[in-house]
């Protein structure tokens, strides 16, 4: 008969089933014990809940780290190694077991044992969702009862035996791991292991954070831990880079920068990181940053923004190519549609014309005098039919030039004539999807040369957008909404060109889109701007200051600007006046008389407009 033995704890009672070897280990605090279990139920068949052995590892614990099942290290400390003991247990010590089992289950199904939780205790989360997902374990939690624990203790690990996971460490372990896996992960860098490095340096940003977590925000120990952390989360970022897992490095410098905003390194990282994903923007402002918070980097920051300049070339290199390879393949595409359908034409006008001659043979069989009159007939509908090719040419050639005409006049709103324009032919042949996907990337390669002050190609780029906006505008009705977007697209581009133009001296050109623009849209603060710098630098001062009164009243905040541009503009006409020899006397002269002038002749068009008694 075996032999049940009462342990000190309420509830419990132990029965061995296999001696163990050895006396009873010491557990002290920190020590790891592996071991297999089967909880059983107290019923006459003793049906069986859960068996760890249908898993893939034993089941481990760590004296002193509250586990939830708090029975079971009771009931391990007593047993030997290799021991195999049956435990009684009452419904008092059973309470948490459906949650725990719950756990093991998940895991090994290889899910999250976390997952669909809120963040509250087991409990809290067992009463919120009515159920554990398993109908045994509901039924344990509704009607809690005493299990039975079959218990096999396979190995005891002493606390310096093994290495400690960081959520089994306690405040004081954590703080004299963390300067020991920072060596590791510099070491590891040095051998050019990124991988394993930045595992090291993971580990010491998590055990500083669950330390940090339990300090008092922006107060002593917290300020302390946060330098300690800056740097690890700087070498993660490092390794993260050379592993080129650009988003984790955007991330984490992100959240670093939130904390810590003139920390130098963070920016310079972030940059890099915004260059290797091609956001010329974002890198450039970050390499600007770190060049105004650090001079010295000088050097290393030119040499970034020249490689962020070759690889943005590049990219819009490889755009282009791959763009215009695609179009090239639809060209082809469509030529071999049409050389398919006329080779079936030509097949069908041969057939038309063998049954032709074969009519015609039979008919020459059959009377000759008939001949002659046919041939009469057929000479004289030929020359009827030469006299209505000839008439049918004048017709269309007249509409040609009542169309090049039309087309030529500024008031007409009609289909637009691009003959003088060098990108006509090609808005022409292409469709109106393939020229609205042109349009963005031409729009880019403009602003790319804009900036690398290649204004001439720029302007190119900016004009052929605009004419197959202006193409397929011209086909849209004027009240729909795509005729609107398409004019939404226009004005920044139009702007652009104009913008090329002034740096090109190109002013009259300026002054002509500009006017058609605000015709259109008058409350457009940069083309009156963009127009009054084309009339100063025309030395058009009447005209330059009516604008550029127009954007101080639209825009107060271009004031200080606009005063430069009139102070310029001052400078250029006293340049102009003493190269033609003028003085003040004389240019007061000319202003008088064209004012008296043009009161003249509204006092003449006044005359012209009075009815005659």
């Amino acid at each position: 008969m075996e032999e049940v033995y009462l342990l000190k704890t309420k509830g419990v009672k132990k029965t061995i089933l296999h001696g163990g070897y050895g006396s009873i280990p010491k557990f002290v605090h920190g020590t790891k014990l592996n071991f297999h279990f089967q909880t059983l139920k107290c019923d006459f068949e003793r049906t069986v809940i859960d068996d760890s052995r249908k898993g893939r590892f034993p089941m481990e614990i760590i004296v002193g780290k509250m586990f939830k099942m708090e029975v079971w290290e009771i009931l391990l400390t007593s047993m030997r190694t290799g021991e195999v003991a049956e435990f009684w247990c009452d419904s008092i010590h059973t309470g948490m077991y459906p949650l725990v089992s719950k756990g093991l289950r998940k895991i090994a199904e290889g899910k999250d044992p976390l997952e669909g939780q809120r963040h509250t205790c087991g409990l809290g989360n067992m009463f919120d969702y009515h159920t554990t997902g398993y109908d045994d374990l509901d039924d344990l939690m509704k009607e809690p009862q005493a299990l039975i624990f079959i218990m096999e203790l396979i190995q005891v690990s002493d606390p310096f035996s093994y290495k400690m996971d960081s959520w089994a460490m306690n405040t004081n372990e954590k703080l004299q791991i963390v300067p020991v896996l920072h060596r590791e992960g510099n070491e590891l860098v040095k051998l050019k292991r990124y991988r394993d490095a930045s595992e090291k340096y993971r580990e010491a940003v998590i055990c500083l954070r669950n330390i940090q977590a339990k300090v008092k925000p922006k107060e002593g120990d917290w300020v302390r831990l946060e330098n300690l952390l800056t740097p690890l989360v700087l070498n993660y970022c490092q390794c993260m880079l050379e592993l080129e897992e650009y988003y984790e490095v955007l991330e984490h410098t992100t959240e670093l920068l939130l904390k810590h905003p003139g920390n130098v390194k963070a920016y310079y990282k972030r940059g890099k990181a915004h260059t290797a994903l091609w956001n010329e923007k974002e890198a450039r402002q970050d390499f600007l940053t770190v060049l105004n918070l650090d001079p010295t980097l000088a050097p290393v920051i030119y040499k970034e923004l020249k490689l962020l300049g070759e690889r943005m070339k590049v990219k819009y290199y490889e755009e282009k190519q791959a763009y215009w390879g695609f179009l090239q393949t639809h060209k082809e595409q469509k030529k071999n549609e049409h050389s398919k359908e006329e080779v079936k034409e030509n097949d069908s006008k041969k057939e038309e014309d063998k049954e032709k001659e074969e009519n015609t043979n039979n008919e020459i069989s059959q009377e000759n005098v008939i001949l002659v009159k046919g041939d009469e007939k057929h000479e004289e509908d030929g020359s009827l039919r030469s006299k209505n090719v000839s008439e049918h040419h004048k017709e269309e050639f007249c509409e040609n030039e009542v169309l090049e005409k039309n087309t030529t006049d500024p008031d007409t709103r009609k289909l637009p004539t691009f003959k003088a324009d060098k990108f006509a032919s090609m808005a022409a042949e292409k469709s109106k999807e393939e020229m609205l996907r042109l349009t963005p990337v031409l729009h880019n390669e403009g602003n790319y040369l804009f900036k690398e002050k290649n204004y001439s190609e720029a302007s190119e780029k900016y004009w052929e957008a605009i004419v197959y906006l202006r193409y397929i505008q011209a086909r849209e009705n004027p009240e729909d909404d795509d005729w609107v977007s398409l004019e939404n697209l226009l004005i920044p581009l139009i702007l652009n060109y104009c913008q090329c133009m002034l740096e090109l001296e190109e002013h009259y050109e300026v002054l002509q889109h500009t006017s058609e623009l605000l015709n259109k849209h008058p409350d457009n603060v940069k083309a009156y701007y963009k127009r009054g710098k084309a009339n100063a630098a025309l030395c058009l001062e009447r005209e330059a200051r009516r604008d550029f009164h127009m954007v101080s009243k639209l825009d107060p905040t271009f004031v200080p600007g606009l005063r430069t541009e009139l102070k310029h503009m001052g400078e250029m006409i006293r340049t102009k006046h003493s190269k033609e020899k003028k003085n003040y006397w004389s240019v007061m002269q000319e202003k008088k008389e064209k004012f008296y002038n043009s009161i003249k002749s509204e006092e003449e068009i006044m005359k012209k407009d009075k009815p005659s008694k």
